[in-house]
């Protein structure tokens, strides 16, 4: 008998040690996107938002970038502010 029938995804992650790693790539996709769009709807090019961040483009880069989970609560926040927009976190 197979022993996934009936089990969740969420569950195939847990036994295969992957359900954290799989959720910090989740968000920062979400992160990556929406600051993106937020962008695009306030018509700033990635030079003028890192000119606003007071951060380099390369640093922007890595933030847009939905593969690299390397970004600083730091960066966020700046991100935020360059938006006109509060960086709020909370555990669930």
């Amino acid at each position: 008998m197979n022993q996934h029938i009936g089990s969740s995804f969420d569950d195939f992650l847990v036994e295969e040690g992957l359900l954290a790693e799989t959720e910090a790539v989740a968000i920062k996709r979400v992160i990556a996107y929406q600051i993106r769009q937020m962008m695009e709807r306030n018509n700033l090019s990635k030079t003028a938002m890192a000119k606003r961040m007071q951060t380099s483009r390369s640093s922007l880069d890595r933030l847009l970038d939905p593969s690299n989970g390397s970004v600083t609560l730091q960066t966020l926040e700046r991100a935020a502010t360059a938006l006109g927009k509060k960086l709020h976190i909370e555990l669930a």
